[in-house]
């Protein structure tokens, strides 16, 4: 699985095949995207334990008496930070990576970033938690269909997220430490428009790995595994931004 990351295989680009009545591909996605259902359940279900059951609340976030969000305990911190090292980790192994352990990868990464997740209870109320979802999801099935039905080679576009995707991690940091109500405007903005555009960019890249990959069944399980991940990514940060624009909060 060295090929599987944010670029398109070795010469292979958009238009290959008439990618459209391909069986074997439409089985391929829909696995992406059940994957991507259930991990976004399952997120959920650990946002709701966190965020609900006080015993497990207490060992992740601080809370004040009046229910506002402190920050993170250590362990908290550790949740949080966790998919990223493990992200990191699996990026180094994916070479001889097998589909089950891409797979516990995966529901690993789900399960503690939605229990971090618990923590936008204490900021957004439900009502708009809620409705933010549903945005989230309509766009990232419109964004996704484009980029399954599009002939246009997307590849140079998603290098063009990709460093923005950088500059925006190196943004968020600075904005850390500057605490500036203008700065998290424009990263919330700039957010929005990478995520929505890498769905996009991701959906088209999965279509050219699946004919890459030549009928490999070991290699298609970790690039579903993989693929569901990379779409659930781009899902959640785009759910977190337009949290900003959409969210009541609870204060």
């Amino acid at each position: 699985m060295s090929d599987f990351n944010r670029g398109y295989p070795r010469n292979m680009t958009a238009g290959v095949a008439d990618m459209s009545v391909d069986a074997g591909l439409r089985a391929f996605m829909l696995g992406v995207y059940n994957k991507v259902g259930l991990g976004l359940v399952l997120s959920a279900a650990m946002a709701y334990l966190t965020s609900s059951v006080p015993a497990v609340t207490a060992m992740l976030f601080r809370v004040t008496y009046d229910g506002r969000l402190v920050g993170y305990t250590g362990l908290g911190a550790l949740v949080a930070f966790a998919p990223l090292m493990i992200l990191l980790f699996s990026g180094f192994a994916m070479r001889s990576i097998s589909p089950r352990a891409s797979g516990a990868i995966y529901w690993v990464i789900t399960a503690l970033i939605g229990a971090s997740l618990g923590s936008l209870a204490f900021l957004y109320t439900g009502a708009s938690i809620a409705t933010t979802f549903l945005v989230t999801a309509t766009a990232f099935g419109a964004l996704s269909l484009v980029g399954y039905t599009t002939k246009k080679d997307l590849t140079g576009f998603g290098s063009f997220l990709i460093m923005g995707l950088v500059g925006l991690i190196i943004a968020i940091f600075v904005s850390m430490f500057l605490h500036s109500a203008m700065m998290e405007f424009m990263i919330s903005v700039f957010g929005v428009l990478i995520f929505a555009g890498l769905i996009a960019y991701d959906t088209q890249r999965l279509k050219a790995t699946y004919y890459q990959l030549g009928g490999n069944e070991a290699a298609i399980g970790v690039a579903t595994n993989f693929g569901a991940l990379s779409l659930y990514l781009d899902f959640i940060n785009l759910f977190r931004f337009l949290l900003y624009f959409m969210g009541g909060s609870r204060r």
